[in-house]
């Protein structure tokens, strides 16, 4: 069976279809930071979407995407971050039930906002084997749909629907950069700037500590993720069947950024910026503020600031980088 390869249009479908539960969240500018860049940046604050991440947009079009007999049946992942509170929230919203299996170890402030949203919360051991595992028992015994956290078409045309909104305010970007972990965010960015004669080139941000992204595009080949070491944990997973293509194809840059360096960058847009971002999100700042970087001078950038959920009681620049 051929597979449709999405696009634009499949993105604008999207965001139609979400637009009821998802907040058009603001496209900020700062003239710190443009003279810093010496260019124009338009930042899309993602910490101010529902659950504070991009994540709920993909959660709220995979459901909303659903056959009414797979509504009744609910929908299963296994997920210790902020796709479990998306798609716990995602499911609420539109009235069907969700399983969420989360690790042991999984934060207990992320584990009650899950059961807050009115979802069953699975316990598993903290490893990707009894992960999969579970869901896929729990799947079996509920008949409920399993959403992948990001290789899933519509969870990458839900996430698209970020840059769409960019684009539809600025429609001449030179580029937009967003962080690459499993590639849901950053496909979807590629798919929304398809079509209509379009020149805004993606780049990627990318941990040095988790750079599978970076390696795979160098060796035209993917390269899964191995022991990451970072403190950006949102980016610490493998690119996905799905989501590799188009990032092989359709990104034309990855750029690695240093533990410090998203530290530096995470820090300075709290004190300059006033805008609360976590570490994951830190890494496209961190990416424009490197130094002697020249590519960006005299362009328009867009920049996607993936979420704001940070552990308020562990601040990155409070420990060692």
């Amino acid at each position: 069976m051929t597979v449709k390869i999405r696009d634009a249009v499949d993105v604008r479908r999207a965001s139609q279809q979400i637009s009821t539960w998802v907040n058009r969240t603001p496209l900020m500018t700062s003239r710190k930071l443009n003279h810093r860049v010496n260019a124009e940046v338009f930042v899309k604050c993602e910490q101010f979407q529902r659950v504070g991440a991009f994540k709920f947009r993909g959660a709220s079009h995979a459901v909303a995407c659903l056959s009414d007999t797979d509504r009744l049946r609910g929908v299963v992942t296994h997920s210790s971050g902020n796709h479990a509170q998306a798609l716990a929230l995602a499911a609420k919203l539109q009235g069907i039930p969700a399983y969420i299996v989360m690790p042991s170890h999984a934060p207990k402030v992320k584990r009650n906002a899950v059961l807050e949203y009115g979802a069953e919360v699975i316990t598993c051991e903290p490893n990707l084997e009894a992960r999969e595992t579970t869901a896929a028992s729990v799947a079996q015994r509920t008949g409920a749909t399993f959403i992948h956290p990001y290789d899933h078409w519509d969870v990458i045309t839900g996430q698209g629907t970020a840059a769409m909104e960019m684009l539809e305010e600025v429609p001449d970007l030179d580029l937009i950069v967003a962080p690459v972990g499993g590639g849901g965010l950053i496909s979807g960015t590629c798919l929304a700037t398809m079509g209509e004669n379009r020149k805004t080139e993606v780049w990627g941000a990318e941990p040095r500590g988790a750079d599978d992204a970076w390696q795979s595009k160098q060796r035209g080949e993917l390269i899964p993720q191995t022991d990451p070491q970072t403190i950006a944990d949102g980016l610490r997973t493998s690119l996905g069947e799905l989501t590799w293509p188009i990032i092989r194809d359709q990104v034309s840059k990855i750029c690695r950024v240093s533990e410090s360096e998203i530290v530096t960058a995470m820090r300075w847009t709290w004190e300059r910026m006033k805008l609360l971002i976590e570490p994951s999100a830190a890494t496209v700042i961190a990416v424009l503020s490197q130094p002697d970087f020249q590519a960006f001078h005299g362009k328009k950038v867009g920049v996607i600031v993936s979420g704001g959920n940070v552990d308020l009681e562990r601040l990155p620049w409070q420990e060692s980088p």
